[in-house]
């Protein structure tokens, strides 16, 4: 087995989304070749209603899939195809927008306010950008979870591990998404597809993950020599990974809570607008050219 190399640290920085939705972006609109097949990871956590009720109006997505992950709060939506819905703590909604969708998702606090989730945009290929859309609401009592007996406790909710698969199934990039907890103090190795893109990030508590080779200067702390060189990553921050089998995590007094994302590099061209991935320029354009026409959405 071969330890993943730590390729880059990244804090998330402050964004602005939707209709005034005040979060924290990971990664997005940038390299997109880093993260392939991932395009963008958004963590929308407030306890100040005002910073998230306006939520996220009507939009349109094509060419891609957003995953929604909710920890706090609800998130209501609704699309173009007559779909709706609630999300609340713990429940996944992984939307296929294939050819083209409109709708919105509208954030909810909880009784005290606390609104917390994440979203991932993942690339679909060229194969598949023209498909038709799906959507798979997942409630959080169908995902399962391994535990282990120092504690560790890992949600699925796409992929295999440790002998259970995730319910999200049928997704184009062949991803794995885990929801991780390491108890205070534990060390913890995890399996990862060799080749395949792979990030954590965290979101609560704090640790250090073996074989950083040049983290960024922003909210770590480098301690030891080259030979055993570690990284203290705390609250959202992202770890890029270059290639290997495996990643170990050593958890902090607090222990460390984050998402471990990996998946099969599409390796095709980007060409990216707003909400809208396609391959070619001609056919961002074209996309646009028939969400003003009204054309956007195709038959069923």
């Amino acid at each position: 087995m071969s330890l993943r190399p730590v390729k880059q640290i990244i804090q998330s920085q402050p964004t602005i989304e939707g209709a005034g939705v005040k979060l924290r972006r990971a990664f997005g609109f940038g390299k997109t070749d880093d993260f392939d097949p991932f395009l963008l990871l958004d963590d929308f956590r407030n306890e100040n209603p005002a910073d998230y009720l306006a939520g996220f109006p009507w939009h349109p997505h094509r060419g891609i899939e957003t995953i929604t992950y909710v920890l706090a709060g609800t998130v209501d939506h609704g699309d173009s195809l007559g779909n709706r819905g609630s999300l609340g703590a713990g429940d996944v909604q992984w939307m296929t927008a294939g050819r083209g969708i409109l709708h919105q998702e509208m954030p909810k606090g909880d009784p005290k306010g606390r609104m917390h989730g994440f979203q991932l945009w993942a690339n679909l290929p060229s194969s598949l950008k023209m498909t038709k859309p799906r959507y798979q609401d997942v409630p959080s009592a169908e995902i399962p979870e391994v535990g282990d007996d120092d504690g560790t406790l890992i949600r699925v909710v796409c992929g295999a591990f440790g002998g259970k698969r995730g319910p999200v199934d049928g997704i184009a990039a062949d991803p794995r998404y885990l929801d991780v907890w390491v108890p205070p103090g534990k060390r913890k190795t995890l399996p990862v597809e060799t080749y395949n893109k792979a990030f954590t990030y965290v979101f609560e508590g704090s640790g250090t993950f073996r074989g950083a080779s040049n983290p960024m200067p922003v909210k770590t702390e480098v301690v030891g020599t080259p030979d055993t060189l570690l990284s203290v990553v705390t609250d959202r921050s992202l770890v890029l990974f270059d290639t290997g089998d495996e990643i170990t995590v050593q958890a902090g007094e607090r222990g460390i809570r984050f998402l471990l994302v990996s998946g099969q590099p599409i390796q095709e061209p980007v060409a990216w607008a707003g909400p809208i991935v396609m391959n070619t320029v001609a056919e961002l354009r074209q996309a646009y050219s028939e969400l003003n026409d009204g054309t956007f959405i195709k038959d069923a």
